[in-house]
């Protein structure tokens, strides 16, 4: 395989500054919130562009697709291109598809937009490698933790926006308040970031084989994969599903009232900049068991009281609290390790490590979906548990087989 030769333009503690790392995470969260806006509002999506019920759900999975996609074959070009003309590039493209997707009739064009969406929105993760070439190693997780804060705040704002700005303007204002955000960002960010120039005389197609290698030969980007697969199975799971239990019999939500109960895991996303800094301090071992056992308490919370009781609601809040917590901690964890290992390959262990995890997500949700219908929210929570439970068992093993 041919050898990758790339340099960099130095690094420095002057390069970062607070107000750069600030607009790096608002990007992120602005970036993606566009893969989660249509999760709420697939119902009246699918009656303007003519879907059924069952077909209406492909926006979604189409928009997961296109994320996957970019992951695997755009991501890795910050490690051959210079970044700031890719991210400007992607972001041009993602904001005329979605102005393209605000206007459209159309069932099949407003799904080929769906899935381009999907692949523009990988922006945010060149964005978040790229944050952590600027910052200085004994920094770095608390940079990224940063940054991260800012792209979770997105995900997780994205489906009450969107659920609010439908009921008030239409859906189809989402798509074009988006486009518009996307496009000044765009431009913002064209002026703002420094340039990041790798040179190597590597190939796109090597690039990508590449990619094989260093998931084979990179224990640590294995590992850390392997347990976010799993948290995030569980955070797709109980975002999946607990819209159907606070809509059903015992709590009678209204949507406004599902969107208001989603800000809460809001609150989930002050644990990344925490678990950044924790990282920094040579302590990512014992952060992780503590994220772990955060995901695992959240499934436990609500099989502690009947669904109707008085104290159910409580629970619920605590459980998406402690939830998006572990979550957040665990991702920048695992981040704050794969940077670590060479600021040459970071964009190409970055692309692995999301899309590895995104099937843990895509796992969860689909799993979620057929446990509450088949078993009810019990089972449903049953499995939530189990996934984070694995992931406990694996990271037990970081003690017996002298892994750092």
């Amino acid at each position: 395989m041919q050898t990758l030769q790339t340099t960099y333009v130095p690094s420095t503690e002057k390069s970062v500054s607070a107000s750069l790392i600030f607009l790096l995470a608002a990007a992120c969260g602005i970036i993606a919130a566009n893969l989660y806006y249509a999760q709420p509002l697939v119902g009246p999506i699918g009656s303007a562009i003519g879907l059924s019920t069952g077909a209406a759900a492909l926006i979604v999975t189409l928009t997961q697709i296109g994320y996957g996609i970019g992951l695997l074959f755009v991501v890795p070009l910050g490690d051959i291109l210079e970044n700031r003309k890719l991210i400007v590039s992607s972001l041009l493209v993602t904001a005329a598809v979605l102005t393209i997707a605000a206007v459209v009739k159309s069932a099949a064009l407003f799904l080929t937009a769906s899935l381009v969406i999907g692949v523009g929105s990988v922006a945010a993760q060149i964005l978040v490698p790229y944050a952590a070439h600027l910052s200085p190693e004994a920094l770095r997780g608390r940079y990224v933790g940063n940054v991260m804060s800012g792209l979770l705040l997105g995900i997780m704002l994205a489906r009450p926006i969107s659920s609010l700005v439908a009921e008030y303007l239409g859906w189809r204002a989402v798509y074009f308040i988006s486009g518009a955000l996307i496009l000044v960002l765009a431009l913002v960010l064209g002026k703002a970031l420094p340039a990041r120039r790798p040179s190597t005389a590597t190939a796109y197609p090597a690039l990508l084989l590449s990619m094989l290698h260093l998931l084979k030969t990179t224990q640590a980007l294995r590992r850390r994969a392997i347990y976010h697969a799993c948290v995030f199975g569980t955070f797709s799971l109980f975002w999946t599903t607990v819209p159907l239990v606070l809509t059903g019999p015992a709590f009678h939500f209204t949507q406004t009232e599902v969107a208001l109960f989603a800000l809460v895991g809001v609150v989930g996303a002050i644990a990344a900049p925490a678990a950044g800094r924790m990282a920094d301090r040579g302590w990512v071992r014992p952060a992780t068991g503590w994220a772990l056992a955060f995901v695992i308490l959240s499934g436990l919370l609500p099989l502690l009281v009947p669904t109707g009781s008085a104290i159910a609601l409580p629970l619920l809040v605590g459980a998406a609290i402690l939830l998006d917590m572990g979550v957040s901690a665990n991702l920048v964890l695992g981040q704050r390790v794969i940077f670590s290992l060479g600021a040459e390959i970071r964009s190409r262990l970055n692309g692995l490590y999301m899309a590895i995890f995104f099937s843990g997500g895509a796992v969860g949700s689909a799993a979620g979906g057929w446990a509450y219908a088949t078993w009810g929210w019990e089972g449903a929570l049953l499995i939530g548990i189990a996934l984070p439970v694995a992931a406990m068992a694996y990271y037990a093993t970081e003690f017996t087989k002298n892994i750092a």
